[in-house]
């Protein structure tokens, strides 16, 4: 081997080592590790294999309820977010096709026609034309010698994954929107139907007030307080007439359609709640939608790392050509005017000025960017889970205990109305009785309502019910 051979050989060795030490492991912040069991429950259940591809169902008919199970069909044919998600979803399925297309052999073919005045020294006459015509085919394949190209691949496809996750994970986040919105109307409703009737019974007192008056049984202070209690009832059902018609109107766009010809009829609030079961494994995040999400936006930084480290390594690029060229279109595809070629190009930046070294350093801060992301989006799902389980076991004492206060206000009003009918407490006191068994009422449907949110709720942090294991016996 002779010196210059050796020394043509010394920057692609030199480059080689350097690749060799820029493609060090990097690691970046480890997730948390899941525990046993959440802490708001107990661990009855046996253990599932994590699975953020698992069918979510239809976790909405278990409220059974025929008009929500029509809104959540609305809104996933019609939301625009989820139709948003979903192209996007498309274009990273494209990007997946056009990155994969880089490893294969491209084919073109191509044809030309130059007509040119011949250079001095060619022999012909000052100003003498010549035509030129030629039609060939070409092939170019760039070996993936060290991986840059399967790399890059299989990036783009972990982030078609990552939108195809973040599709499932809009659309969970619609349908719990709906449902939401739905039971606070559904209980909104109920409140306006009580503080409806309790305008009309202020309304009857009114009137039994306005004749005692007239009959000089009670003085004009008393009918002045009924009246006070007649406007701020209906004041309060006003008010929460505005709130049904903005949470209507939200509904609506929730269903990707125009609020002006939006409905929602009043209907009763049946049906029982569903029951949380026992025990929930912390596996079930496993198949959670922006979990998966964040781990596959994770490993694809991680690859692209891979990707920016390959920079040290030489290009290898392989081509051929072959057709025809001829001065006379009628000898162009003839035998004895066929033309051919083959080629390979090796490329390898000796001196950048840091270049490469840069996009490996910043490779590496958005994978360890990526990880922290992923760390911090199971943290986030934990703690949503632990939220909406301790609400619903909070919840659960809080409606006992509200159930307690409108038993015992509903008996005080009915004790007030009798004694105030013979003459032993005065009206201050019956309006009193009433306006807090009309708190406690409503504040009972508020705490009924919130335990509808708090089971969407948990649903949600679950990435779609808890129907994904089966008990021990």
């Amino acid at each position: 081997m002779n010196k210059t051979f050796k020394r043509g050989l010394a920057p692609l060795l030199a480059a080689m080592v350097l690749a060799g030490c820029a493609s060090a492991p990097f690691e970046p912040t480890a997730a948390p590790a899941a525990p046993a069991a959440f802490k708001s429950i107990d661990g009855r259940w046996a253990t599932l294999v994590p699975a953020e591809s698992q069918a979510r169902g239809e976790w909405w008919k278990a409220f059974a309820d025929p008009l929500l199970d029509d809104l959540v069909a609305r809104a996933d044919r019609h939301n625009t977010s989820v139709q948003l998600a979903a192209a996007r979803l498309a274009q990273a399925r494209a990007l997946v096709r056009s990155t994969r297309a880089d490893r294969l052999p491209q084919v073109g073919v191509g044809a030309s026609a130059t007509r040119q005045t011949l250079p001095p020294g060619s022999g012909a006459a000052p100003g003498q034309a010549a035509t030129a015509l030629s039609a060939a085919a070409s092939v170019s394949w760039e070996p993936d010698l060290f991986g840059r190209l399967a790399k890059a691949g299989d990036a783009a496809s972990l982030d078609a994954q990552s939108r195809e996750a973040l599709v499932q994970s809009t659309r969970l986040l619609v349908q719990s929107d709906v449902a939401q919105t739905y039971f606070v109307l559904r209980a909104l409703d109920a409140e306006r139907s009580l503080v409806r009737q309790t305008v009309a019974a202020y309304r009857d007192t009114l009137r039994l007030t306005e004749r005692r008056l007239q009959a000089g049984d009670v003085s004009e202070l008393d009918l002045a307080r009924v009246r006070t209690e007649v406007a701020a009832t209906e004041s309060q059902a006003l008010a929460l007439d505005r709130r049904r018609a903005q949470l209507e109107h939200a509904l609506a766009v929730l269903l990707g359609e125009l609020p002006s010809g939006f409905t929602l009829a009043e209907a009763d609030w049946a049906g029982a709640l569903p029951q949380v079961p026992p025990g929930l494994p912390s596996s079930v995040l496993a198949r959670r939608p922006d979990v998966a999400a964040a781990q596959r936006a994770m490993q694809a930084a991680q690859l692209r790392a891979g990707v920016a480290r390959s920079a040290w390594f030489p290009d290898v690029a392989l081509t051929a050509s072959a057709g025809f060229a001829s001065s006379e279109l009628s000898d162009l595809f003839k035998w004895s005017a066929r033309a051919w070629g083959v080629g390979a190009l090796l490329s390898l930046p000796v001196f950048d000025g840091g270049r490469r070294e840069a996009g490996v350093q910043s490779a590496n801060a958005q994978w360890d960017a990526a990880a922290a992301s992923y760390r911090e989006q199971v943290l986030v799902a934990f703690r949503d889970v632990e939220d909406q389980l301790s609400a619903l076991s909070l919840l659960s004492d809080q409606a006992a205990a509200q159930a307690q206060a409108v038993e015992w206000s509903s008996r005080a009003t009915v004790l007030s109305t009798s004694r105030y009918r013979n003459g032993y407490v005065s009206q201050l006191e019956l309006l009193d009785a009433r306006r807090s068994e009309l708190a406690n009422r409503r504040q009972a449907l508020q705490v009924r309502a919130a335990q509808y949110e708090a089971t969407v709720g948990l649903i949600r942090a679950l990435g779609g019910g808890w129907e994904t294991g089966e008990r021990r016996s």
